[in-house]
């Protein structure tokens, strides 16, 4: 029971931060149908950005700086880059935000060099949250969901109880009619965008000090992204966040879990020699296929529902 309940809360956690990572991707193509290619960069903007902060004004001023920075950049990007090629179709768009990506990731190594930033956890939240059985859970990634729920709260409220947010909905399906009503629908469109690179920027601040900040931090996390996003369903917030607690959940229990189907034969009273057929395949561990069973689960979902857990729009 205690090996469960930890694993599972450590999966929430981890999901939430997947969550606050592809929900500003999540946002981006639902508004404009842009795929952004370079989102993990803006996450990995936002961790240095915060480390860089956090060495002078400390960490509680970076979590809110931080990402209005990245946002700025982000809205810059789409004003003077995606918005002059957006004319061309979407193939210029992805390969826009591809470059882009390598781009950041150069500035990045050209500011703070190639190795991890000492980007460490406040020490207010370096401490324990509480104790189960005996096993303790660090408050830092209790304060880590606390964040995440607390932006899904906002970015829910935002989109449903204000002007702006009831603007942003009908430039998704009506951009001429809101524009005839005197809306400036591209200005929309670089709000959205910055503020969906604001949101990858948050998830660095988060999920630099918690992990580690390094150039390589935006490839670790770039792939599992659109993963979620596609898992999800494109454009769905709530299948970005139901397919994120399951990437987070699952692949959790696979890390921890030493298990193989040798053993499982062995238990049934088969014994399998290194001559068996198909031997290297039935050694293999649980926690050895952790790493690839997101993308399985990307590949079966493609398979069977090509829309998404929760999705409504094609991609």
């Amino acid at each position: 029971m205690e090996f469960t309940l930890i694993t599972l809360l450590n999966g929430v956690s981890y999901g939430l931060l997947l969550f606050m990572l592809s929900a500003g991707l999540t946002l981006i193509f639902s508004m404009m149908g842009v795929l952004n290619f370079a989102h993990a960069s803006f996450y990995m903007l936002g961790a240095y950005f915060a480390y860089a902060i956090s060495t002078t004004l400390g960490f509680w001023p970076a979590l809110f700086i931080a990402p209005l920075a990245v946002g700025v950049i982000g809205a810059v990007v789409e004003r003077y880059g995606l918005r002059p090629v957006h004319k061309y179709g979407h193939i210029p768009e992805l390969l826009f935000t591809f470059g882009l990506s390598y781009v950041l990731v150069e500035l990045v190594q050209l500011v703070w060099g190639r190795a991890a930033v000492p980007y460490a956890i406040p020490k207010a939240l370096s401490g324990h949250l509480f104790t189960l059985y005996t096993t303790t859970f660090p408050a830092y990634r209790g304060f880590m969901m606390l964040i995440a729920l607390l932006m899904l709260a906002a970015i829910y409220l935002m989109l449903t109880r204000t002007r702006i947010g009831l603007v942003i909905q009908a430039a998704l399906t009506h951009p001429d009619m809101v524009e005839a009503l005197g809306h400036n629908v591209p200005r929309v469109f670089m709000l959205v965008f910055g503020g969906g690179c604001a949101l990858a920027g948050l998830a660095g601040v988060i999920g630099g000090n918690a992990f580690v900040t390094e150039p390589g931090m935006a490839a670790a996390v770039g792939s599992i992204i659109f993963v979620v996003v596609v898992v999800g369903g494109m454009g769905s917030l709530a299948g970005a966040l139901l397919a994120s607690l399951l990437i987070g959940v699952v692949q959790t229990f696979a890390v921890a879990l030493d298990y193989s189907l040798l053993d499982l034969f062995g238990k049934i009273g088969t014994v399998l020699g290194p001559d068996t057929f198909g031997y290297p395949v039935l050694k293999l561990t649980i926690s050895q296929v952790a790493p690839i069973m997101p993308y399985m689960l990307l590949v079966l979902i493609l398979i069977f529902r090509p829309r998404g857990l929760l999705g409504t729009r094609e991609g």
